[in-house]
């Protein structure tokens, strides 16, 4: 199947400018992630050298205190006749380490990915475009890491986390020649920020501020939020993208169409994305031996109608 281009899209044009919808048919809720199958998975096993398996998964508890108003997650583990069971409270699946579905976001002029309408994100209406069609599909390839963070400081340009700070075009396009990589079709993209760094070595009263108006005092490094950005990752043909950072996209942004990617990745391109990943022990083993590329393996909930789920992501090298 060749892919058109982000200029060439839409593929029916009877559907919104820019955007993929109909391209894999008009009942698809998978998106890009249709774009990984057995040759991405062969790809991605190939690149395994060492078996070292690094967990990409921040602790259920973090960022403690929780971000926009959430409560702290509750476990209670309790006894039983053989042993313990438990339970959670406050659960919110994108509370950490996640995916966004693509019943998470809506464009403000056209709606959700492939027209969906909210009445139909419901389990009464199906659940569709929900976090199970992830699950079923299981997230597996070859990811490669953007470390974004430490190429600018190489040039003199170091990133400060807790400020905001928008990656261009071509600090991405530098980063990736600068690592040897070159996109191949389906690949999870991986960019790292430096945000859950400074995040991590933050002070508990920075982090309280944080929890008490994440709306206007988080700030974070992250992609840039126009057009350009969009068309970029569309034409690097990945399966998904991610990032250490709590939006992918720099933060805050303006949330209009030019500013938000949000807008345009997930209801117009059907684009996964994950976000607050842990990066820090994958890009020192790739800094080590220079390599950039890894097998990479997910498992999200398989909750009908599901908005996020934790990435339960492995990348293994």
């Amino acid at each position: 199947m060749r892919l058109p281009k982000y200029r060439e899209l839409p593929v029916d044009p009877s559907m919104p400018p820019g955007s993929a919808w109909g391209l894999w048919g008009k009942d698809d809720e998978l998106g890009t992630l249709n774009l990984l199958g057995p040759e991405q998975v062969r790809r991605g096993m190939a690149t395994v050298r060492n078996a070292e398996v690094f967990p990409l998964n921040w602790k259920l508890e973090e960022p403690n205190p929780p971000f926009y108003g959430r409560c702290a997650l509750a476990h209670h583990p309790f006894p039983n006749e053989v042993g313990f069971d438990d339970s959670y409270d406050s659960f919110y699946p994108q509370a950490s380490t996640q995916w966004d579905a693509l019943c998470h976001v809506e464009n403000p002029k056209y709606g959700f990915y492939n027209g969906r309408k909210r009445e139909e994100f419901t389990a009464e209406g199906g659940g569709r475009n929900g976090m199970q069609n992830y699950a079923r599909k299981g997230i597996v390839g070859r990811g490669v890491l953007l470390d974004v963070a430490a190429y600018l400081a190489s040039q003199g340009r170091p990133v400060d986390g807790g400020k905001r700070q928008d990656f261009t075009v071509d600090d991405l396009e530098n980063t990736r020649k600068a690592a040897g990589i070159t996109y191949e079709t389906g690949d999870i993209l991986i960019i790292r920020t430096g945000w859950m760094d400074w995040y991590q070595k933050a002070d508990l009263e920075t982090k309280q501020e944080l929890a008490n108006d994440s709306i206007h005092l988080l700030q974070s490094p992250g992609l840039s939020g126009g057009e350009d950005m969009a068309e970029y990752l569309w034409d690097s043909h990945v399966a998904a993208t991610a990032s250490d950072c709590p939006a992918v996209e720099a933060w805050p942004h303006k949330l209009e169409i030019d500013h938000y990617l949000h807008f345009r990745l997930i209801p117009l391109l059907g684009m996964a994305l994950g976000e607050m990943w842990y990066l820090e022990d994958l890009a020192k083993a790739c800094q080590a031996d220079l390599s950039y590329e890894f097998l990479v393996t997910s498992a999200p909930l398989n909750k009908l109608g599901g908005v996020g789920s934790p990435a339960n992501v492995l990348a293994i090298k």
